[in-house]
């Protein structure tokens, strides 16, 4: 170990709600080799999904304390209370990390976070070494995140004082256009001429030159992603937001969540259909969280944007643990909370009677 060096390197990893962030930023520590590397999650939401599953990757040398979750805000608005004194209590340890990884929200624009890198106490001390973002390639090839320019056309012909607003695309462009490297995630979803017509997409939506790497299940090679070396918190002009003139104000009430505790399931297909049925049924943007299922030993995780879903048994079930679930469930604003906490309680209670 040669020491730290002057200012520690900071990645920070974005991408919209389901894109694969917890995945990628998993392989990392899958493949840190013994580098000492802090983890700081942040979630939209008040269950800490994302931290949880880190903390149980079954990484040799990855502690418990060297992940921070943060649950109550989105990074970006909560720079001041919540971020900075989380960086300079990892700086102030007895052995800081060598290198910080920052997972944001889903939901979170990255401009402000790379501006807090500006505040006196920490930019002597810590550099941004990139902005990763991360891409559900499925859903950029769908238009989830594009206007239909017609549409749009007609709204604004209908009425002239109209204000546009697509809160979807606003976000994913900020992404976008923090980038240092782009991490198209999920490609063995789509063939090779919507791949290409994706990256050629997302290659226009770019201010700048940006380099693309495919990807499955977020595995890359934490040498592309880590030693990117690009300050980018002095090279803030060239990372245009939507909100530059607001001064980093942002809100999120063009979004909302909520957590859904859920009975013990009856299979895990018929929860996975039930979760797909209630996705489609309420236009939910995002579901993740654990549950359990009758007759298995191991937890289940679940994970879904949109009404595509991935499980996994995660970890044993020890006697001291519910035999519930709970879910999170992210929308835009007006998901009907009732009746989708109904439909997952009701039809899982009504399978576990029968």
């Amino acid at each position: 170990m040669t020491g730290l060096p002057a200012r520690v390197p900071v990645t920070i990893i974005t991408g919209f709600l389901g894109a694969g962030k917890t995945t990628l930023l998993r392989h990392i520590l899958q493949k840190a080799q013994g580098h000492r590397i802090a983890v700081v999650v942040n979630e939209f939401g008040s269950l800490g999904i994302d931290g949880e599953i880190l903390r149980g990757c079954g990484v040799e040398g990855c502690r418990e304390d060297d992940i921070v979750e943060l649950t109550n805000g989105c990074l970006c608005c909560t720079v001041a209370d919540d971020f900075l004194p989380t960086m300079e209590a990892l700086l102030d340890r007895a052995d800081p990390p060598e290198h910080v990884v920052i997972e944001t929200s889903g939901l979170a624009l990255p401009k402000p976070l790379l501006k807090a890198f500006g505040w006196p106490t920490v930019r002597s001390r810590m550099t941004v070494d990139g902005v990763i973002t991360v891409l559900d390639a499925p859903a950029v090839a769908s238009g989830r995140f594009a206007d239909d320019p017609e549409a749009v056309a007609r709204q604004r012909e209908a009425d002239p004082s109209l204000d546009h607003d697509n809160p979807l695309a606003e976000v994913f462009e900020d992404q976008l256009n923090a980038a240092d490297l782009i991490v198209l995630n999920k490609t063995d979803l789509l063939d090779a001429a919507q791949l290409d017509a994706v990256e050629a997409e997302v290659k226009k939506l770019c201010p700048r030159p940006v380099r693309i790497i495919r990807a499955q299940d977020g595995k890359v090679d934490p040498a592309v992603l880590l030693g990117l070396g690009a300050e980018a918190e002095a090279d803030l002009q060239a990372r245009p937001s939507h909100h530059d003139a607001e001064d980093g104000e942002h809100e999120h009430d063009d979004f909302e969540s909520f957590v859904v505790t859920v009975p013990e399931q009856l299979s895990v297909e018929r929860f996975l259909t039930l979760l797909q049925d209630v996705a489609a049924r309420y236009d939910v943007l995002r579901m993740k969280g654990f549950a359990t299922v009758q007759g298995k030993p191991m937890r289940l995780a679940v994970q879904g944007v949109g009404t595509r879903f991935r499980h996994e048994f995660d970890r044993l079930l020890t006697p001291q643990d519910a035999r519930t679930g709970r879910i999170v469930v992210i929308g835009q604003k007006g998901l009907d909370e009732a009746a989708i906490t109904a439909a997952l309680a009701a039809d899982a209670a009504a399978t576990t009677a029968g």
